[in-house]
């Protein structure tokens, strides 16, 4: 029997067929293929908000090489991602396909791995039309949002702005935060610290209070007070409190929490987490034991893994730690209110496969997340960590000073994962009264020596500004979108500009804060942090069968055409005048401070008296080297040809190149060349990514043209394993060939 398999990414084309073997033709349909119109509205209020699907322009050849595909299969298989949209891709691919409904069936697995998709074609199903149904309303909804909001902000701010049902929320709560950093009050306080010293032991203790309880020092005179008291008496050892504190281990990862713990151990941002999260679960091919995917389904909020899942990391752990570190009752661990259990949380596929067996077959990246993965699942699964605790009070004529420590009694989790020193994303946090290290053997009653005492000030500090780890949290936390918006929802407001990114933290532009504000005045439904949250709960219903789509989006726009009548009227006159950046760079033409402005290829400095001085001046490229650093300036290796100075990294209309620092003036430049990290078949050193003058990627040799080789197809870090070659990634076909044309390919 001929079976047609259609999967979302082209990526995952060799693991599948390296499984299914003969029999299975298995092809990518590259996401969506049908959507709505960008010309139009595309939805037909007055008839039950009735969709007006086309096919995606430029899929046009794909979908007529599916269709040929389809008709020459005795049966097809729809495996598209386990989710709302694959699902969604899914039916839309039933309706494009042409062929006889009866055919055509629905599979979907958690992981790419061999059990999974064999369990998976073991039981297909029909396209489920409660999913479909709940990803139709989520865009009919977002879409009414965008075309109708959008052109208010048109008229009003500035042209080219966008309204979103989750983006606005998210810039809110970024503006919001920026508000409050603004209207918080630093309050003085004071603190005394002693430094006690026993034996050859020295420790500090922190002042407290007296007998009857805290007491707070809010200026000068209150501490300087307890400091004389305090380096003019002895001290004595007024209490010990002594125990033991277990601390559990976090759950395995859900997105929200893997995209937190990347940004703050990795540095990644979200949607470079995500990136490299998808690839590991398509398929990596790790040598010997071929393609497979690394990790489960990454777009989820479940934390339930499977029976055999729990199996395999109880066997790795008795292995490696000993019983001792399993505990005796497996740990299980129960998601938020609301959260979907369609999928398992992430996790490794096969924890046998450790991070530093397969170290050499990933990238940088993916050996950094996958160990990321692995290591938070494997200790989510060991007994909990053990701290022997000692808490000292220590009294000086009446007042009490205090301090903590504890030393490590039985690692556990913390073998694998140590986690003291974050705040456990998943609400595991831990009262971190305790400062850390050893304190010496004391007893209650003894003096104990002091070798001075200190009083500092310090003000309280206003609120931290939002991270994408951190904004991801309260995105999850509130409810507001999915799993699989959050990284794309960043994405867009720091494109569109309401935000930007300053090092780590997220700030808002003035044009983040006029249009929310006016989004405040306007529609403030839209921007509801509990609204919002309320209509993913109906769409989480429309998922269950419990509410009927069309329902849903009667509702919502029962009160949004209201809200766009009154808009109407209140923001019919006059544009809100946004001010321009002032940079550091003088206009030598005029003298004027010149201003940002964005242009066809970015930013670039123009004078600001513009029409009479037309000067403009292009701006440096701001590069990051890891994704969420400082900003830093790149430059050449080698120095301007002609006049010596350096060359600077910029960006241009058709990439970046260094150009020598004086430039325009100085017109020297040189290309800009990208290290692929895939080793050449012919020297050993790096293959590059270049441009040829025809404007089009190529690759070859970093010491071409001494080194010969070149290729136009992708280079793959990984060997033919007919003749040992390098393998190529063909740009035009999904399919894999080997350079040196031994004819051995893979994916087609």
């Amino acid at each position: 029997m001929n079976t047609l398999v259609i999967v979302e990414s082209p990526s995952k084309i060799a693991t599948i067929k390296g499984y299914l073997g003969k029999g299975y033709k298995v092809v990518a349909s590259k996401g969506h293929v049908r959507d709505l119109p960008k010309s139009k509205l595309g939805v037909d209020i007055e008839n039950d908000f009735a969709p007006e699907y086309i096919n995606i322009r430029g899929r046009g050849d794909l979908i007529k090489e599916l269709k040929k595909e389809a008709k020459a299969a005795d049966r097809i298989f729809l495996a598209t991602d386990p989710d709302r949209e694959g699902e969604a891709i899914s039916w839309h691919l039933s309706n494009v396909l042409g062929v006889d409904s009866s055919k055509i069936k629905r599979i979907a697995f958690n992981e790419v791995t061999k059990t999974a998709l064999k369990e998976a074609i073991a039981a297909p199903r029909d396209i489920d039309m409660n999913l479909v149904n709940s990803q139709q309303a989520r865009r009919i909804l977002d879409r009414l949002v965008g075309y109708k909001i959008s052109p208010f902000l048109w008229k009003k701010v500035k042209s080219g702005l966008s309204a979103g049902r989750v983006q606005s929320v998210a810039t809110r709560i970024i503006v919001d935060r920026e508000q409050e950093i603004r209207d918080f009050k630093p309050k003085e306080y004071w603190t005394v610290t002693a430094r006690l010293v026993s034996g050859e032991t020295s420790f500090t203790a922190n002042f407290f209070g007296d007998k009857n309880g805290k007491i707070e020092l809010e200026n000068e005179e209150q501490a300087r007070k307890i400091q004389t008291v305090a380096e003019n008496n002895p001290f004595s050892v007024y209490d010990i409190k002594r125990g033991v504190k277990r601390r559990k281990p976090q759950p395995p990862f859900t997105t929200s929490t893997l995209q937190q713990e990347a940004n703050r151990r990795l540095n990644f941002q979200a949607r470079r987490t995500m990136i490299v999260a998808q690839e590991l679960y398509e398929g990596i091919n790790i040598g010997e034991r071929g393609s497979q995917g690394l990790i489960t389904y990454m777009r989820t909020d479940s934390l339930r893994i499977s029976d055999d899942a729990r199996k395999a990391a109880k066997e790795y752990i008795e292995e490696k730690y000993g019983s001792a570190f399993y505990p005796s009752t497996p740990n299980i661990y129960k998601a938020k209110k609301n959260s979907q259990d369609a999928h398992e949380a992430i996790r490794p596929t096969n924890p046998a496969l450790t991070p530093e067996l397969i170290k050499s077959k990933l990238s940088n990246d993916q050996y950094k997340l996958y160990k990321l993965i692995w290591e938070r699942f494997i200790a989510s699964q060991m007994k909990s960590a053990e701290l022997d605790t000692v808490m000292c009070e220590f009294e000086t004529n009446g007042y009490i000073f205090k301090t903590g420590g504890y030393t490590v009694k039985f690692a556990g989790y913390m073998s694998i994962y140590d986690d003291r020193y974050t705040d456990g994303g998943d609400g595991n946090d831990e009262d971190n009264e305790l400062a850390g290290g050893k304190l010496p053997s004391i007893e209650k009653g003894q003096e104990i020596k002091s070798n001075g005492v200190i009083s500092e000030q310090h003000f309280t500090q206003p609120p931290q500004r939002y991270t994408e780890g951190t904004l991801t949290k309260i995105l999850a936390e509130k409810g507001i979108g999915r799993p699989s918006t959050f990284s794309p929802t960043i994405t867009t407001i720091i494109s569109r500009g309401y935000v930007r990114r300053n090092g780590k933290v997220l700030v808002p532009t003035e044009i983040g804060e006029v249009t929310t504000e006016l989004m405040k005045d306007s529609f403030a439904h839209i921007i509801d942090y509990n609204y919002t949250a309320d209509m993913e709960e109906d769409l989480e219903l429309i998922c269950e069968g419990k509410k009927e789509y069309v329902e849903v989006l009667k509702d919502f726009y029962k009160d949004f055409s209201d809200q766009l009548s009154e808009a109407e009227k209140t923001l019919a006159e006059g544009k809100i005048k946004i001010s321009a950046v002032e940079t550091d760079i003088i206009c030598e033409k005029c003298g004027a401070k010149m201003v940002e402005r964005m242009g066809r290829y970015g930013k670039f400095a123009a004078c600001p008296n513009f029409p009479k001085c037309r000067n403009t001046k292009p701006l440096e490229t701001e590069n990051k080297p890891e994704d969420g650093e400082p900003k830093e300036r790149i430059v050449a290796d080698s120095k301007c040809p002609i006049c010596g100075k350096e060359m600077v990294l910029r960006k241009g209309a058709y990439g970046n190149f260094f150009a020598c620092e004086d430039y325009p003036t100085c017109k020297s430049t040189l290309p800009y060349i990208r290290d692929t990290g895939v080793p050449c078949p012919k020297c050993g050193k790096r293959i590059a990514i270049r441009q040829s003058k025809s404007r089009k990627t190529f690759y070859s040799c970093e010491d071409y043209p001494k080194c010969d080789f070149s290729t136009w197809d992708i280079p793959q870090d990984r060997k033919c394993p007919v003749c040992g070659g390098l393998v190529v990634k063909k740009k035009t076909k999904d399919h894999y060939e080997c350079v040196n044309k031994c004819g051995w390919s893979e994916g087609k």
